[in-house]
């Protein structure tokens, strides 16, 4: 930032120390989820999938179209998530009862008793992740980032 601010000095590069730390810390932070993940034979992708039915309850199932708003990737990106989750048994396919022309997924026992170990190791790494922050930075980074998301209309 020195740098640029002294080749620079008609621009404000203060943003640049923010962007540019975030970028950093989401990269380190995926590496870090990632490998908590793989210890449980799950890329991001799967994991996703089978939090996102876990967490809606009894009977743990939903379309296609409500797992994507869900996770806020494609519809494409579902299917091919869902395809890999399907071939290890983990979800299940099948045609709506409500609607012949759409799907269902949903999550099996073994899906479930899969996401409820790996989401147990999910949160401890978490906690371990932001150990470093006290209740209080926890509470205003919480804060400041929810806040600044509104304003980019996240």
């Amino acid at each position: 930032m020195a740098q640029w601010h002294a080749e620079r000095a008609d621009l404000d590069v203060s943003p640049l120390g923010i962007i540019g730390r975030l970028h950093r810390l989401a990269a380190r932070l995926t590496e870090e989820l990632v490998a908590v993940y793989a210890e449980f034979g799950l890329g991001e992708g799967e994991f996703d999938i089978l939090a996102t039915l876990r967490r809606t309850g009894a009977p743990c199932e939903l379309t296609p179209g409500e797992l994507a708003a869900s996770t806020m990737v494609t519809s494409g990106a579902i299917t091919k998530r869902v395809d890999r989750c399907v071939e290890q048994g983990w979800v299940t396919r099948r045609v709506s009862e409500r609607d012949a022309r759409g799907r269902v997924v949903a999550l099996t026992e073994a899906g479930r008793a899969l996401i409820d170990r790996a989401f147990e190791a999910h949160v401890a790494n978490e906690a371990r992740l932001v150990a470093g922050l006290n209740d209080l930075e926890r509470a205003r980074l919480a804060h400041l980032l929810e806040a600044w998301g509104r304003t980019l209309d996240v």
